[in-house]
């Protein structure tokens, strides 16, 4: 059974519009670095499928979010195949991200009630996500299509709710620059994790700075 409905993912993503997009072998690294971005304020955090011990820390960190961060939804991206999607699903997954959109990975979400975010860089290829029954779609790679692109697109689908990743950068002039554009909400890589922000008790505070950045452009709840 799920812990959070397909709605209230995308409401938490609405209202913390910022997803850290993580791996890292070490699950007692990534536990802390889970923590000090929930302690930054974050509720939707990405774990991403791109490492042998994908599988066996991503368990152990949900378990540990269950405890220890309440209210927080953790994903897995970099899903390819239904069976992939299934394994982390078993293992607690909130919701799968795609890099590419997939339609058997959609099938596969929506048997086990849990929301799926498929990935595009076209107009076309997020039209047809949604089609799929996508309420997000993932925009990869950001930093080539740019956040004209966004503008660009918004202006004949308003209703479209897109996630860019890939070109976000963890400061004030690229989230407003995308904000400003229209997305719902951002990934951020390796960047957000570069540098000082390596150290948890650093990571926090940079985090807890990126969400006053973007508070203005959360919408108010009805």
């Amino acid at each position: 059974m799920p812990v959070f409905s397909p709605e209230k993912i995308l409401d938490l993503v609405i209202q913390h519009p910022i997803v850290p997009v993580f791996y890292h072998a070490d699950v007692d690294h990534a536990k802390a670095i889970v923590q000090a971005c929930y302690d930054g304020g974050l509720r939707v955090f990405e774990f991403t499928n791109r490492g042998d011990k994908a599988l066996p820390v991503f368990t152990q960190l949900v378990s540990y979010v269950r405890e220890q961060c309440p209210g927080m939804a953790m994903g897995i991206g970099t899903i390819l195949t239904p069976a992939e999607a299934i394994q982390f699903i078993d293992a607690g997954a909130d919701f799968v991200v795609q890099p590419v959109t997939t339609a058997a990975v959609g099938d596969a979400c929506r048997e086990r009630g849990i929301p799926w975010v498929p990935a595009g860089s076209t107009l076309n290829e997020i039209y047809q996500a949604t089609l799929l029954g996508a309420s997000l779609v993932k925009v990869f790679p950001g930093n080539v299509v740019g956040p004209d692109f966004i503008k660009a697109i918004k202006g004949p689908m308003p209703g479209l709710k897109l996630m860019v990743t890939g070109g976000v950068e963890p400061t004030i002039d690229s989230l407003t620059t995308w904000f400003r554009a229209g997305v719902t909400a951002v990934g951020i890589g390796s960047q957000l994790f570069s540098g000082k922000s390596a150290e948890p008790e650093f990571l926090r505070e940079r985090v807890a700075a990126l969400v006053q950045t973007i508070s203005p452009f959360i919408p108010q709840p009805v």
